[in-house]
């Protein structure tokens, strides 16, 4: 069954879109004054669109000369490219309130991940590398089995994105939520691509990337708020009590 990158795509979205209204149904959404579900149509397409680009561009092909490959999964989409677009127009979109921003969508964009990846359902291409485990499949007239790999990644993601709507009932500091999604999501990709099949370079150093940039961030922040805590509040001719 040919399944096309709208399709996809759709089932992301509105994975995504259904995480937003649950949250704002609940009073769970981010504390900005920005529309979250504007912002996350807007970075995911630009996201979707320039790494089905590089990946079309990566295997020689012209996309000027082959316009219907773009919606068409036939080759893929660039995870790295896809992802560094998508925060950059995500981030100049936010300015000014980007940590709340992130905040906002970090659950529903990994649960929008999680339904992206389980989309293979409906193209049979959820399988990676051989595997002996009790849950690998084959292939139709292949008695090889193999690993899940898309569904590894769904349930991750899906994982992921339920600890962060339990965890935002009880809003931490600013920042934090989103700078976990990043990292989190980052560890997910590395392990889940050494199990795809290999198509060329593997972008695991993307991934490492985000893991540290998500993860240092959440450092930064929670240090910042821990010093913010420590200190008494200013008295009116700006000197400051001892904290205790």
């Amino acid at each position: 069954m040919e399944f096309s990158l709208l399709g996809a795509a759709a089932i992301g979205v509105g994975v995504l879109y259904a995480v937003l209204w649950w949250e704002a149904k609940r009073g769970n959404a981010a504390a900005c004054t920005k529309d979250l579900w504007d912002l996350a149509l807007g970075s995911a397409a630009a996201g979707l669109v320039v790494g089905r680009l590089a990946t079309m561009i990566g295997n020689g092909v012209n996309p000027a000369a082959h316009l219907g490959d773009i919606i068409i999964v036939r080759a893929g989409v660039d995870t790295g490219w896809a992802s560094l677009t998508a925060l950059a127009v995500l981030s100049f979109m936010g300015r000014g309130e980007i940590r709340a921003v992130a905040d906002g969508l970090a659950a529903a964009v990994l649960a929008g991940l999680a339904g992206w990846h389980g989309s293979c359902l409906f193209r049979d291409a959820c399988l990676g590398t051989p595997s002996d485990l009790p849950w690998a499949t084959s292939l139709d007239g292949s008695t090889v089995t193999r690993h899940p790999t898309e569904i590894y990644a769904a349930l991750g993601f899906l994982a992921i994105a339920a600890l962060l709507l339990a965890w935002k009932l009880r809003p931490p500091t600013l920042g934090l939520v989103g700078a976990t999604a990043l990292a989190a999501a980052g560890a997910i990709r590395l392990v889940t691509e050494p199990l795809r099949p290999a198509l060329g370079g593997r972008p695991n150093l993307w991934y490492a990337a985000a893991i540290i940039a998500g993860a240092g961030s959440a450092m930064v922040l929670t240090a910042r708020a821990r010093r913010t805590r420590g200190k008494a509040p200013l008295r009116e001719n700006g000197t400051r009590d001892r904290a205790p």
